[in-house]
């Protein structure tokens, strides 16, 4: 008897896959890093090694973690703690250190009961996931451990292992870990999980300066080969929450010398707790479990918000202040300005989700609410000065929140159906339902009347702001409520403003779209809608309705055919799809390269001229550009061959120059470099591309790009169009060609501000949910986005004076 088939479609025991080792993280890497195109997912990676050396420097074994991005866009992270144990794991048969690398759910941190000091007691990871995951999402992983007095060596490729563990040298007296790996990168391989692996100094930095805030005595040291000037920063910190607090507040005006510094160890759980108050009406309080960010709090923020309270409350009382003001405050007036870094270290710690956003281990409450009740009341009786100086602020809040009580009537609620109540300037939808609503907040009224004209009256409400509204940063509560133009924004919006009053489930619309000019008035009225979101409505943003409209900067036509293009590289796009249109690329060797394939050959010269701007202005393009195609930015070329190397070179330069221009001539320079000069007209010309310019990151990941460039540019190719031909003699000649044969025929207008737009185009453009493209704001790091509304919108002065200065030289659009 034959067995049945299974029909198609059917639902039987053949449809259910068994993913083993490691292939359930390649299948679904989003469920244990994170995104794996925003780039949140690729930084993640670094971060679950760079736990492992923080969780041995919190067991006692280590004080160092050394970062470096190489130029190859790997990642190495080494400890000097104890050493992934490498002796053979009696169950697996194989290394312990292999066991770890290629198992979900195997490491040290299980038994974190065992009393013999060798488990972790105290871990951010309790998974046992972590550097097993960052091996099977990588294309290589190489280990090195220092243990027993020797260096020993592992490689893993797509997550199994290659090379076995096995001693390669002796190494006396060392001891640690060192991790390096490469992502597996969707543009090398369609298979790969990255969508890149452009990582982000910056994002990698205020991670570990958190982590090195959090572990005084902890040195981490992070290192960026890539640019041409590698970037370097070691972070270390003796002082921890309280040096933690003191960089949250170093763009603000604090109102007392030093931060309360409290900490302590209650029936087994740490505690540490750092505050500070400043001049402004903001609080930022940052709670961390084993070095674990809480975005939503839990326990242990509510043992020290409790605690807070009633110990303010008490002084104010006792030392009769209160009395003479007439006036209670509640837990806000207390936390007003206030700037606080909470850090418990907790052995076995409960988390609401496997994101670890709220704790929940309930004897955490009460170990910190009693520490910081003790410690806070003996720091009022020993600082009597500041203590007044800080219960005078609170005063000063709780007053304010009264005159705000009856300012606020003036901007009650409104329920959806109470239309008549709403802002005369609003032009609301007729639908009632708010997940299917939008609101565009628009500015001025010259561009909201084309947004009017041009929406969708079904589900698309518009609210035109003329001028720019009030800059919430430097007002408090009251003041804000009497501006007209936030009054009317509250309104409409309908949740109420205030802990007290603000009710997301009353909002009108679900999505909330901020639409301003691409100038410099338009970028400050969104910054400042922006401030004002942030401020006093942040859960509307963590719920994700706030928007960006990203309407187009450029609309091109040619013929009767019109595209809108979002921004720059957009339009860069077009023109090369448009160039390459007909177009054929005919090398030396007779071998012809069009359509897809041309398209391929553009974009590694898109590459490749990004690469080439990163470099410091003083070296020439066109000469980096015939150094890497004639090979001399390999590494070590220059070392191997000198004069040959800078011989190539003149060869190249001569080749791209006028016939009446030539005659280079190349020799090597005493640090390693190539120095190129030539007469022209009596006059000596001289290109110098010194040593280190030749042994930066950039330069390695120009002469990555060699051997591709050299088959298509080594003899010159001719770009065919037509009847038309062009000699190109590198990728820049070619993408510029390109470029230049899109633009032929082509009209170009670009947009300044919305007004511009008749209602038509800006409903095409902006309004329309199947043609625009929408920017949702999040908020990934608190404390950042608290440091840069300061900066850009506080009292102080200095630091914004400081952030242009660093950033002048990064704007590309200003408008004079």
């Amino acid at each position: 008897m034959t067995e049945a088939q299974p029909k198609p479609n059917e639902y039987g025991a053949e449809s259910i896959k068994v993913l083993r080792g490691l292939e359930a993280v390649r299948k679904r890497p989003g469920m244990y890093i994170g995104d794996t195109d925003d780039g949140s997912g690729l930084h993640h990676m670094v971060y679950e090694v760079v736990d492992n050396g923080i969780d041995e420097a919190l067991a006692g074994h280590a004080n160092y973690v050394h970062v470096k991005i190489h130029a190859d866009s790997s990642v190495s992270v080494r400890d000097n703690g104890r050493g992934i144990p490498v002796d053979m794991h009696k169950e697996e048969g194989v290394s312990a250190a292999e066991v770890i690398m290629t198992q979900l759910h195997a490491g040290g941190k299980f038994n974190n009961t065992d009393d013999s000091g060798n488990a972790y007691k105290v871990s951010g990871g309790l998974h046992g996931v972590g550097v097993s995951v960052v091996n099977a999402l990588s294309d290589w992983l190489e280990l090195r451990v220092w243990r027993n007095d020797k260096e020993y060596f592992a490689r893993f490729e797509g997550g199994e292992c290659t090379v076995h563990v096995h001693p390669v040298a002796d190494a006396p007296g060392e001891k640690g870990t060192e991790v390096r790996f490469l992502a597996s990168a969707k543009i090398n391989d369609p298979a790969g999980t990255f969508s890149n692996l452009d990582y982000s100094f910056k994002v990698l930095e205020t991670r570990l300066r958190e982590l090195a805030f959090l572990n005084s005595g902890v040195r981490i040291i992070l290192e960026d080969e890539r640019p041409a000037e590698p970037l370097r920063t070691e972070l270390f910190y003796e002082g921890g929450v309280r040096e933690f607090v003191k960089y949250l507040d170093r763009s603000k005006s604090p109102v007392m010398a030093e931060p309360i510094y409290m900490t302590g160890e209650v029936r087994g759980i740490g505690v540490e707790v750092a505050m500070w108050w400043n001049d402004s009406y903001h609080e930022t309080v940052l709670p961390f479990t084993n070095n674990i960010p809480q975005r939503d709090g839990g326990t242990h923020m509510a043992g020290f918000r409790g605690a807070l309270t009633r110990t303010l409350t008490k002084y104010a009382q006792d030392s009769g202040i209160a009395r003479r003001e007439k006036i209670d405050f509640t837990g806000d007036d207390a936390r007003e300005g206030l700037t606080c870094v909470l850090s418990v270290k907790v052995p076995d710690p409960k988390f609401s989700s496997q994101t670890k956003d709220k704790l929940v281990s309930s004897e955490v409450r009460p170990a910190v609410e009693n520490l910081v009740n003790d410690k806070l009341s003996e720091w009022f009786e020993e600082n009597p000065g500041p203590a007044k100086v800080i219960v005078g602020k609170i005063i000063e809040a709780a007053l304010a929140r009264e005159a705000a009580r009856k300012a606020r009537e003036l901007t009650r609620r409104k329920t959806a159906m109470d239309v008549a109540s709403l802002p005369g300037k609003l032009a609301d939808c007729q639908e009632k339902d708010p997940a299917l609503s939008e609101l565009f907040i628009v500015e001025g009224d010259s561009a909201g009347g084309s947004a009017k004209q041009g929406r969708e009256r079904k589900n698309q409400a518009v609210l035109p702001l003329r001028g720019k509204i009030l800059n919430v940063e430097r007002a408090r509560f009251d003041r804000m409520l009497s501006s007209d133009m936030i009054g009317t924004l509250i309104t409409a919006l309908g949740t109420g403003i205030g802990r007290d009053e603000f009710n997301l489930g009353k909002l009108r619309y679900h999505k909330i779209i901020i639409m301003t000019d691409a100038d410099v008035d338009g970028a400050h009225i969104r910054t400042l809608l922006l401030t004002f979101f942030f401020r006093q409505m942040p859960d509307l943003i963590e719920a994700g309705h706030l928007y960006i409209a990203q309407p187009p900067l450029y609309k091109v036509a040619r013929g009767k055919s019109e595209v809108y293009l979002k921004d720059q590289p957009a339009l860069e796009d077009y023109l090369v799809q448009a160039g390459i249109d007909g177009a054929v690329l005919r090398l030396a060797s007779g071998e012809e390269i069009s359509g897809q394939d041309l398209a391929r050959v553009i974009e590694e010269a898109r590459v490749v001229q990004r690469i080439l701007r990163a470099f410091p202005t003083h070296y020439p393009q066109h000469v980096l550009e015939q150094a890497a195609i004639a090979g001399a930015l390999r590494p070590g070329q220059v070392d191997v061959d000198a004069q040959g190397t800078a011989d190539a070179v003149a060869r190249r330069l001569d080749l791209v120059a006028v016939e009446y221009e030539r005659g280079w001539q190349g020799r090597p320079t005493q640090d390693h470099g190539l120095r190129f000069s030539r007469s022209l007209r009596g006059v000596e010309e001289v290109r110098t591309l010194d040593g280190p310019v030749l042994r930066s990151g950039e330069a390695r990941r120009l002469g990555s790009h060699t051997d591709s460039l050299h088959e298509v540019y080594g003899d010159p190719a001719r770009l065919v169009r037509k009847d038309r031909e062009q000699v190109i003699h590198g990728p820049v000649d070619l993408l510029r060609a390109i470029l230049a044969e899109g633009e032929k025929g082509l009209t170009l207008q670009r947009y300044k501000g919305l007004g511009e737009m008749n209602p038509e185009q800006l409903w095409e453009t902006t309004l329309d949910p199947s043609a625009r493209t929408l920017l949702q704001v999040k908020i990934d790091d608190l404390a950042e986005a608290d440091d840069i509304f300061t900066k850009l919108m506080g009292d102080v002065v200095e630091p914004r004076r400081e952030f242009i200065q660093q950033n002048a030289l990064s704007v590309e659009n200003l408008d004079f």
